[in-house]
């Protein structure tokens, strides 16, 4: 049940942080929480004692309007006390909406701009050959055709140490992902640009690990079916909650929620 009471956790520094700067992105961020519990608790090599440790593989969060999900992780993870928390996006603060790598440790990259990561996460595969490199996508973001471009060269190079994990939500800032741009066959897409292509349940933690650690010969696109919005009942899968933030009652409802969620 650790995994169970991690990503609780997770979701409820996301969901406060998310009420006191009165911010958005609350359903992306839910989206994503088991997949970086299972990078950062179960995948990533990572060296060091709490508050000084040191990540030996690369992880770029390309959907960077999900900091929150980030931040939120990396302070449960140890790499700073999370009391720092509650300096997102407020006055004087000093984490961003947006990422910034100088903001804390743990991140090694800036984003903001949708379409970058996967790109740099090219280069960081080509200087660190001998570690990993994972670079996490919104499935709104596979509109972007510098997506494309970097998954045709990372075909080309064989990149086996790069994997692109897909935050498959369905729902994009506008509208459902599949009516702004059909990818229901995403699976298809990857595939046909020579990746090793895998879809998975992106809440089940134990079947990310297994696919995360399959050894491939070619660069590997993790395709995770994931719910916008997921731990709170009335955020799931409503498009509202990519910008909407909690007011007292939601929070307080939502809180409860996930107080009660084992």
């Amino acid at each position: 049940m650790e995994d169970v009471q991690i990503t609780k956790n997770i979701r409820k520094s996301i969901l406060d942080m998310m009420y006191t700067s009165r911010s958005s992105h609350i359903g992306s961020c839910f989206s994503i929480v088991e997949i970086l519990y299972t990078l950062y608790f179960r995948i990533l090599k990572i060296r060091g004692t709490q508050f000084d440790l040191v990540v030996d593989d690369k992880f770029i969060l390309s959907k960077a309007h999900g900091s929150v999900a980030l931040y939120a992780t990396l302070g449960e993870r140890g790499f700073f006390d999370k009391k720092k928390l509650e300096e997102y996006y407020v006055d004087g603060g000093s984490l961003p909406g947006h990422l910034d790598m100088k903001s804390a440790s743990g991140i090694e990259c800036s984003g903001g701009s949708l379409g970058h990561g996967l790109s740099i996460g090219i280069g960081m595969a080509i200087a660190n050959q001998k570690s990993n490199v994972y670079v996490l996508l919104g499935d709104g973001e596979c509109n972007e055709g510098s997506v494309w471009e970097a998954v045709m060269l990372a075909s080309h190079l064989q990149l086996a140490n790069l994997t692109a994990i897909i935050d498959y939500n369905k729902l994009q800032g506008f509208g459902e992902t599949n009516e702004v741009i059909n990818q229901k066959n995403l699976h298809e897409r990857w595939s046909a640009f020579g990746w090793n292509a895998i879809e998975v349940n992106g809440h089940n933690v134990d079947e990310l690990e297994k696919e995360l650690k399959r050894p491939s010969d070619k660069p590997k696109a993790i395709i995770a079916h994931t719910i916008k919005g997921k731990g709170v009942s009335f955020m799931e899968n409503k498009l509202e909650w990519h910008y909407k933030s909690p007011n007292k009652d939601e929070y307080l409802l939502a809180r409860s929620e996930l107080e009660g969620a084992l």
